[in-house]
């Protein structure tokens, strides 16, 4: 219990809505407007004990009855003595919560001083807003004078209401308060006796009525009651002792009799539970006899509810005829029967299925979908059009089927997510099904019910599960199923995948065709060529190549940094990563095509901030030495869980007033000899091409990969041997059948070339040829490495080194013919990666250049050629190979 306290002529004012703080109460508050969290941080939080608030009441402006008393800004008034209520108009700079400024503040006559028991500081995430947890303990009584304002939060001039020691003394001695104060002592024990049979804890507030004055004593009680706010304004008004303590004796004496009233109702309610449990045990006894004959009425019940739901499930007719045949089959059956529980599962899938149930599509609007699409995805034109297509189409032809599509790219460009994105413009629901490792047809039209343990195929199950019957399916990784001797999960997806047959899909274990015509199937794939040709023609492939560095900036400054910024607590306020830094993460230390890497990379970063901003983090309780709580009867309500959770009033708004919790002079902004550190060396460079074909017998050839377009070095070497062509790198059987054809036609043109003085001479004789593909780790094979194969060879023949600039890809003939290959925008991306500055491409791929970005083409050279003798002009410095470069 706080001792008298000396009050300041001044206090800081702390509205309370609607609520009171009475002398000796303690109340838990949660500031979070910016006027209270400066109120706490000026008063409470720098001062420490030694700080001091006053806690005014404020009514609500409809429920204050009219009054003639007005506090003004900084004007005393001599009638504020006279009326427990009073008013103030507020200034521009007053509002409550941003109200109307027209509206009026009705504040009380009188407070109560109080200090803070416990002060606690946090920072909410991820807004940065600081808040105080404030445990407050009342101590005296005071009126109010006149009322300004420091800042943002009220000031006011008091004059303290407790009584003098003298004056205490002779109010003891006056026999109606004498008596008073027996009778309240009284119904107070009779109160406590009867909490501590309820409770048993009650021991140490008999103490209370001992050792704290009388006084006292009755604000101690009557803050543990719930009362109205108009009580707790009376109890607060009552500065004499004698109408403060009758005023007590009333309250508690009511809460005494309201304990009695519910007493009686429970020993009512205790006497007809009585009846009820003997009720209850008898039909406990009739439900075991019932099972042990085989009648259960609950299973009849259940089997209703059942039925009911069967009804309202909107089954069309022949699938409604044999859920019936299900049903009266299942009811002749008794629960301990084989097949009672397989057959009721059966009934409960068909009854949770969405036979008709669909979700109600977003009214076409083409400019808020491509809005929606431009913000979840940056570039993408070609699929965000296919979409504003489809939406068009519906929205002329609303029963329109849905396209198939599939999505092929390497990882990391977008796919999954950007199915989801489609699923949000059409405000459909979104469910994924992943397909990769797949071996068993069952998977997709699931097992037959003959099968112990049988379940549906995941299409039927996602369709449960997502509980309507026109989502968004995304059939992700599309390429990756199996086949083995459990069927071909790719064979089971024709049906699944022509609009011509999915209208009536038959899964093994449903047994009744199911309609999947509603359903947007959308498929990925990060290659074409394992996905059979009569499932590839089902659906419409649109290809995601990789991102241009350029395209990587954009979405790493517009989407990967802030979702990483989020994912790890932080925010711009405590880590910037410039431009200049994610270019040179992009050139440095990822070359992939989609931005997975690159996320990783911001992501190490983001670590590595979240660990310098954490350690500067500050929680500190105000009063650690401070002496526990001197009341016992609110220590109890508060560990029980009577806290009093409240909002105070925010007075004015100034989020730049309040500093961080965390304090951090500046934003950490990243430089690049933080990015070695944190990420290690670069490792990547530009070097590399060049130092690769420094020596002849080196090309740079250009290959289409699982994860994009990549730069492939081939190296080709002679040794003394018997004319044998080597061939390493884990080649595949089309790539070894290129090198011979290229080896067949440098031997053929040797003499064109200048390679050797007559046709006659045989530039292998006594000599063997290794070509190598680095990375032998890595599977190769293909036809577009013949070009470069040839231009190795030349080089090795000729001992003259292949430009270092200039990167080539094309599939040659024995004639000398290139044509043309497939890939063509990943394998100029991927020399856009590297530094390459001149690339070699077929002339029939003219066409394929339409999808390269203008950015990346305006960086590169591009060369069309027809012949093996154009590209060998175009591969050397001054031309293709002379006689004086060959050693033969």
């Amino acid at each position: 219990m706080a001792e008298s306290v000396g009050l300041p002529s001044r206090l800081a004012i702390l509205p309370f809505r609607n609520k009171v703080l009475l002398p000796g109460a303690i109340i838990r508050i949660r500031c979070t407007s910016p006027s209270s969290v400066k109120l706490v941080e000026q008063e409470l939080w720098q001062k420490e004990e030694k700080g001091l608030i006053g806690i005014l009441p404020v009514r609500d402006a409809e429920e204050t009855p009219s009054v003639s008393h007005v506090i003004s800004h900084g004007v005393a008034t001599d009638s504020i003595e006279r009326s427990s209520k009073t008013q103030v108009a507020p200034t521009d700079s007053h509002k409550l919560n941003g109200k109307n400024p027209q509206e009026v503040i009705h504040w009380h006559a009188r407070g109560v001083a109080a200090r803070a028991l416990h002060l606690s500081r946090g920072v909410e995430k991820p807004s940065g807003r600081v808040t105080y947890m404030v445990v407050l303990e009342g101590l005296c009584r005071f009126s109010v004078q006149e009322l300004g304002t420091r800042g943002t939060y009220y000031i006011a001039r008091i004059t303290p209401l407790e009584m003098t020691k003298a004056e205490m003394e002779h109010v003891e001695q006056d026999p109606d308060f004498v008596a008073l104060s027996r009778r309240f002592k009284a119904t107070a024990m009779e109160l406590i006796s009867i909490l501590e049979q309820k409770q048993k804890a009650g021991g140490r507030t008999k103490v209370l009525l001992e050792t704290v004055p009388i006084h006292k004593l009755a604000d101690i009680f009557v803050a543990s009651f719930e009362i109205s706010f108009e009580e707790q304004l009376c109890m607060l008004d009552s500065v004499d002792l004698k109408v403060r303590l009758s005023k007590a004796t009333e309250l508690v004496d009511r809460h005494l009799q309201s304990i009695r009233v519910a007493e009686k109702i429970t020993q009512k309610v205790e006497g007809q539970l009585s009846k009820s449990q003997k009720e209850f045990l008898l039909r406990q006894q009739m439900r075991a006899i019932k099972e042990e004959l085989g009648d259960n009425d609950d299973d009849e019940d259940d089997l209703a509810a059942l039925e009911s739901k069967m009804q309202s499930a909107g089954m069309p007719s022949n699938v409604w005829k044999h859920a019936q045949r299900e049903l009266r089959r299942l009811k002749k059956m008794q629960p301990q029967q084989p097949g009672y529980n397989s057959s009721r599962v059966y009934l409960e899938l068909l009854a949770d299925l969405p036979w008709q149930k669909a979700t109600e599509e977003h009214e076409f609007d083409l400019k808020a979908a491509k809005e929606r699409l431009d913000t979840d995805h940056y570039g993408l034109v070609k699929v965000k059009q296919r979409i504003i297509e489809y939406l068009a189409v519906r929205k002329l032809k609303p029963d329109a089927r849905g396209p198939i599509l599939c999505f092929v790219g390497p990882p990391g460009v977008g796919k999954t997510s950007l199915a989801s994105s489609i699923a949000a413009s059409l405000g459909r629901k979104f469910i994924r099904i992943s397909l990769g490792g797949v071996k068993d047809e069952a998977d997709i039209r699931g097992h037959r019910r003959t099968y112990i343990g049988s379940m549906p195929g995941r299409l039927i199950d996602g369709l449960k599960r997502v509980a309507v019957c026109n989502p968004v399916m995304l059939l992700d990784e599309i390429d990756k199923t199996g086949s083995d001797v459990r069927g071909d999960p790719a064979s089971a997806l024709l049906e699944v995948l022509d609009p011509e047959q999915n209208e009536t899909f038959n899964d093994h274990y449903l047994n009744v065709p199911f309609d999947l015509s509603k359903v947007m199937f959308i498929a990925t794939a990060n290659r074409l060529q394992p996905i059979p040709p009569a499932l590839l023609d089902r659906m419409e492939v649109i290809e995601l190549p990789g991102y241009t560095p350029e395209e990587k900036l954009r979405i790493a400054m517009q989407h990967l940094i802030p979702r990483v910024l989020d994912q790890h607590g932080l925010s711009s306020e405590f880590l910037q990563i410039p431009e200049a830094m994610v270019t040179l993460i992009i050139q440095r230390y990822t070359r992939e095509a989609g931005v997975r890497s690159l996320e990783r990379n911001l992501a190490a970063l983001a670590r590595a901030a979240a660990v310098k901003v954490a350690e500067q983090e500050q929680v500190v309780p105000l009063n650690q030495d401070m002496h526990r709580l001197a009341s016992p009867l609110v220590e109890n309500r508060l560990a029980g869980g009577g806290e009093v959770e409240m909002e105070v009033i925010p007075i004015g708004e100034n989020n730049n007033e309040i500093s961080s919790a965390f304090h951090i002079a500046s934003p950490l902004v990243v430089d690049e000899p933080m990015l070695e550190k944190i990420l290690g060396p670069p490792r990547f460079d530009d070097r590399e091409a060049a130092e690769r074909v420094a020596t002849p017998g080196a090309s740079v050839g250009l290959v289409w990969t699982n994860f994009g377009g990549e730069v492939q070095y081939v190296e080709a070497t002679a040794m003394v041997g018997k004319g044998e062509l080597h061939l390493t790198g884990q080649l595949g059987d089309v790539i070894k059948e290129s090198a011979q054809i290229a080896l067949t036609w440098v031997r053929a043109r040797a003499a064109d070339l200048k390679l050797a003085l007559t046709e006659e001479v045989n530039l292998l004789q006594g000599r063997d040829i290794h070509v190598h593909f680095p990375a032998g780790a890595v599977p190769k094979d293909g036809p577009s490495a013949g070009v470069t194969l040839v231009t190795a060879l030349v080089s090795l023949f000729s001992q003259k080194s292949v430009r270092a600039d200039t990167a080539m890809t094309g599939e040659m003939t024995l004639r000398g013919l290139v044509l043309p290959v497939g890939g063509i925008k990943d394998k100029i991306l991927a020399a856009h990666r590297y530094g390459i500055k001149r690339v070699i491409l077929p002339e029939r791929n003219l066409k394929d250049l339409v999808e390269v970005p203008s950015a990346v083409l305006a960086n590169l050279e591009v060369i069309l050629v027809k012949r093996m003798e154009e590209v060998l002009e175009q591969a050397f410095d001054g031309g293709c190979p002379w006689r004086q470069h060959s050693r033969l």
